[in-house]
């Protein structure tokens, strides 16, 4: 399954910094549908990421009823996206 949407990239401060994109609302509900048929365990959901023309996998994690797309400092950088984007990701769900 594709969903595509946009999502505000935000910065977790823990020990070290984490930046995810927050999956909307609506997005959430369908992955919450499909998560007991994709999900590894502890919730987090095998995905195929895409902004613009860069790709790669990752898991999704839920937080507060909803999910946050991981983006590592590489992808970050490649795809040109900051703290307080609102980049069109596309997520290709159940891994590759």
């Amino acid at each position: 399954m594709e969903l595509e949407f946009r999502g505000e990239v935000i910065e977790w401060r823990g020990p070290s910094p984490f930046f995810f994109a927050a999956v909307p609302p609506d997005a959430a509900e369908v992955i919450a549908d499909l998560a007991p048929m994709l999900t590894y365990g502890w919730g987090v959901i095998p995905a195929r990421v895409t902004i613009d023309a860069v790709t790669w996998t990752t898991s999704l994690f839920p937080k507060d009823g909803g999910y946050l797309v991981p983006l590592r400092a590489a992808e970050r950088r490649r795809a040109q996206v900051e703290v307080g984007d609102d980049p069109r990701i596309t997520l290709e769900l159940g891994g590759p």
